[in-house]
């Protein structure tokens, strides 16, 4: 593609997967970011906000990727919508005066059926920018994002399996979408250049959803350990918040970007965990 691209939360989990993707594909960037973070080039915005001048990192620059966001569940809702509301509602207003045509959100397959403050704030960030008109909006929806890298509940049920640890959820019959860093980015670039993207809402993941026990013996497979669940009446998960948020279902439909933009997820799952599994043990855990 021509010209330049900012990234937003640059040297955060997807970020730092996009910036080598982008590079990989020698396209020109900028990374943007909250506080000094070593990336060549950067510029640092300080907090994400109403106030948050971006006319520095939007300057030569045609299109945005958005991913800085909020998304801890201990998080005030006044900061979720601040960072990931108004944040989104100021960036979009300065690249549409800065000239910016394809604006690229990645927001989450929780606002899909927002029944928390974290969804609720990503549905209303998509609603804040398509009435920006005068650029070009494309929006992605992942389910939960794991890769080398990852931290989170994702991270936390990796060591639980490497570790052994009986893990709760043999009754559980959840059905649950996930998508590999890795197929995420692909998607964005894909977004980045395809025309027919522009004012689209796409779904993204690896492909059929799983429920959590498949998940788990999954993982241990790439561990090369046995898998411990036990069961458990779901009910009582919601004692335990890792598993209570990985126990639900939440699915993604991606049939609209596989369709009208011909995109498919460049790794299999199976590459995806193996590519993670690999991260974790070189980490030292």
């Amino acid at each position: 593609m021509s010209g330049r691209v900012l990234v937003t939360g640059a040297d955060g989990f997807v970020g730092r997967a996009l910036r080598v993707l982008l590079e990989s594909n020698a396209v020109l960037q900028r990374a943007a970011v909250r506080a000094q973070s070593g990336i060549a080039g950067e510029v640092v915005v300080g907090e994400v906000g109403a106030r948050t001048d971006w006319r520095e990192a939007l300057d030569g620059c045609s299109a945005v990727v958005h991913l800085a966001n909020v998304a801890h569940a201990s998080v005030p809702k006044s900061q979720l919508f601040r960072v990931n509301v108004e944040g989104t509602r100021r960036l979009a207003d300065d690249a549409s005066t800065a000239g910016v045509k394809r604006f690229v959100y990645v927001s989450s397959a929780k606002a899909i059926a927002p029944d928390d403050a974290y969804g609720r704030s990503k549905l209303a960030a998509e609603h804040a920018l398509r009435s920006v008109r005068a650029i070009e909006a494309v929006v992605l929806r992942p389910p939960l994002v794991y890769g080398p890298g990852v931290k989170a509940n994702f991270l936390a049920l990796l060591v639980a399996v490497d570790r052994g640890w009986p893990l709760p959820v043999a009754s559980v019959r959840n059905r649950r979408s996930l998508v590999y860093v890795g197929n995420l980015v692909d998607a964005i670039l894909r977004c980045l250049v395809a025309p027919e993207a522009a004012g689209r809402t796409y779904g993204v993941s690896d492909g059929v959803p799983m429920s959590t026990p498949e998940l788990v013996r999954a993982i241990a497979r790439a561990f090369g350990k046995p898998a411990r669940l036990v069961p458990c009446p779901p009910s009582l998960l919601d004692w335990i918040p890792p598993l209570r948020r990985l126990s639900r279902s939440l699915e993604v439909d991606d049939a609209q970007i596989r369709s009208e933009l011909g995109w498919r997820p460049p790794y299999s799952f199976e590459q995806g965990l193996r590519a993670t599994a690999q991260w974790y043990r070189a980490r030292g855990s």
